[in-house]
């Protein structure tokens, strides 16, 4: 049998907390900021936790 392995892109896009949480970066930072608040500019530096259904499956698909 192959040897299980996790997935690389995917480990590249987020992080595991010690706790198992699941973080990922807020989306719509690359271009297009001028218009946009500073207060909204300043929450998208943050990471974003990712819960329920969809952390399983990255954990999953990590240990893999």
């Amino acid at each position: 049998m192959p040897k299980m392995k996790s997935k690389k892109s995917l480990l590249k896009k987020i992080k595991v907390t010690a706790k198992k949480k699941v973080l990922r970066r807020y989306t719509k930072q690359n271009h297009f900021n001028s218009k946009q608040t500073g207060s909204f500019k300043r929450k998208k530096r943050s990471d974003v936790e990712i819960v329920g259904q969809e952390a399983k499956n990255i954990l999953k698909a990590i240990i893999n």
